[in-house]
């Protein structure tokens, strides 16, 4: 609990210990950043601790079709092993020969939904090989968390992402970043109103002001946003104090700290 609301940290990204730290430093050369965190399921339950963190929305990115399963997997045991603390988004790769026999797979495991990263996986958000996997998402009512946005590339820019809502429009859609990073005001701009997305605040607060982040917010409407830190990229502590600097109200607060995602999951 932080000033007695519930937090949930709707994004952060977690590795292996044998992995970890190349998987961040990839991560790192791919933004030009320095990653605040380590990247460990054991760091973030402890950072939750320290500053008062509920829970956390974990998941992780597959840049090729043979590491799926075993990201889910991990994903997966973390979860059952954290107390309740976790909630676990499970990965797909656009490439892989039976998407829908990853996805059924992730979903045995009891993973909530899906995290995409078009960006580093390389693939256009509207490509076919994504749509197929969508098309079981919105029909058996799976949640797809996707990063959206980079001012660098044209993978997941609003005008990849407008047509797939549009295609899909039964399917629950989370656009990272406030739907853009990078172009977090002109994202925001294109994309307020669409019924079935919603968007986190990760790796946005760093860069806006509060009077910034707070007109995004108000463009999408304050319950369909969730608090997301990034970790390790960022500390979950640091952005959870720079949310609570955004000028809202109390209401608007517990909504985004934990009360929208909660009712998003069911």
């Amino acid at each position: 609990m932080k000033n007695g609301m519930k937090v949930i940290d709707a994004h952060c990204h977690i590795y292996p210990e044998k992995i970890v730290d190349r998987a961040v430093a990839g991560t790192d050369h791919f933004y030009g950043t320095t990653a605040a965190c380590r990247g460990t399921v054991a760091e973030l339950l402890a950072c939750g601790e320290k500053y008062g963190i509920d829970g956390f929305l974990v998941h992780s990115v597959a840049t090729a079709p043979k590491q799926v399963q075993s990201i889910n997997g991990f994903i997966a045991e973390c979860v059952a092993e954290s107390a309740g603390k976790l909630i676990g988004f499970g990965a797909i790769h656009p490439d892989s020969e039976d998407p829908e026999g990853d996805l059924e797979h992730l979903v045995s495991l009891g993973l909530k939904g899906v995290k995409i990263h078009p960006d580093i996986q390389g693939f256009d958000l509207d490509d076919p090989r994504y749509l197929r996997s969508f098309a079981w998402c919105e029909a058996h009512n799976i949640p797809v968390l996707a990063h959206t946005g980079d001012n660098r590339y044209d993978h997941s820019n609003p005008n990849r992402l407008i047509p797939v809502l549009k295609q899909f429009p039964n399917l629950r859609m989370i656009g990272a970043h406030f739907g853009g990073w990078s172009i977090w005001k002109e994202a925001s701009k294109e994309l307020a109103g669409i019924p079935n997305l919603w968007v986190d605040c990760s790796s946005s607060l760093p860069y806006l002001t509060p009077d910034e982040a707070a007109e995004i917010i108000h463009r999408y409407g304050s319950d369909r946003v969730f608090f997301g830190s990034d970790y390790p990229m960022w500390n979950p502590g640091v952005e959870l104090d720079s949310f609570l600097s955004i000028p809202l109200t109390p209401d608007e607060q517990r909504k985004i700290l934990s009360q929208n995602l909660l009712d998003f999951l069911g």
